[in-house]
């Protein structure tokens, strides 16, 4: 494969580790209504934790269910105080989080490493003795069938009854309560379960990359899965995918100009005013993003 060939693999990859982190949004917000400004937080609990695990030999699929149980516990805690205030206190206190997690990672070096973060993690599938093509490859096919099954998770979640009560929280919480729904309750299992979905993406991601710091966990990232979410529907489980494909598209299609045409401008200055403009024009006359909110196809009541 030459190098274009490899940089699009990882790119594909790339793209589906957060398409995941971007379907977990979608749960949370297009779904349920709430704002979730702190998904780096559980990004990087799920990352750091796996990282943890298997740079002290335990295995991998334990460093995944721990991970996830990590970060599902946090967002739990996060959301049980969180949830009853209003959704801008709500954006504001996750924020906050996502930020202390952050600066605690950074600062506390007996603790994950510090700034230097945690080097040398073994990726669950290691194709590379046999090429690192190959290994490229595996790894976009696993993270594509990753997604494949939380997407499956999050269709049979949010076409549940469960997912008609979160409908209903979100289009009108007062009559939903008014129906004797426990909105508290609801909202908490979503915030966790959703979180935990990060951490899952999280724990992928860093076997992937072979390192975790505190600056892959930044609040950019955050802006770039609610892009993500917008972009491509905040209320669908595809969404996810189309906005992480189209966000990554640009970011690394930019990369990619400045080797082939004399652009006047930084590739990374270009990449923020592309996906600024797309931005604008989805919000103006495609609110719902590139893919609408289907019907529910739940039979329950």
């Amino acid at each position: 494969m030459t190098n274009l060939d490899l940089f699009i693999l990882d790119s594909v990859i790339t793209a589906g580790y957060f398409a995941i982190l971007a379907l977990s949004l979608n749960i949370e917000y297009g779904y349920s209504g709430l704002i979730d400004f702190g998904k780096a937080a559980f990004f990087a609990l799920g990352a750091y934790t796996s990282a943890l695990l298997a740079i002290n030999g335990y295995p991998a699929a334990l460093a995944v269910a721990v991970a996830m149980l990590v970060s599902g516990l946090g967002g739990l805690a996060i959301s049980v105080p969180a949830i009853r205030v209003r959704s801008d206190y709500l954006a504001i206190i996750t924020l906050v989080f996502a930020e202390s997690i952050r600066v605690v990672l950074k600062n506390e070096s007996w603790l994950a490493g510090g700034v230097l973060g945690i080097r040398g993690i073994p990726p669950m599938i290691d194709l590379r003795n046999i090429s690192y093509d190959i290994h490229l490859v595996g790894q976009a096919i696993f993270v594509l069938l990753l997604f494949t099954v939380f997407a499956v998770v999050g269709w049979l979640l949010t076409n549940s009854p469960f997912g008609r009560i979160l409908r209903a929280i979100r289009e009108d919480e007062l009559a939903s309560s008014v129906y004797g729904k426990n909105n508290t309750a609801v909202k908490a299992v979503v915030f966790s379960l959703a979180s935990a979905m990060s951490g899952a993406a999280g724990s992928f991601y860093s076997q992937y990359v072979g390192f975790v710091s505190p600056d892959l966990f930044i609040l950019a990232i955050t802006l770039q899965i609610w892009i993500m979410s917008i972009l491509g529907g905040p209320a669908t489980i595809l969404g996810g995918l189309a906005g992480a494909i189209l966000f990554t598209s640009i970011g690394r299609g930019t990369r990619i100009l400045k080797d082939y045409l004399n652009l006047p401008i930084d590739a990374n200055n270009m990449m923020f005013i592309l996906t600024g403009v797309l931005l604008v024009l989805v919000v103006t006359f495609r609110p719902t993003g590139l893919l609408k909110e289907g019907r529910i196809r739940s039979g329950g009541r």
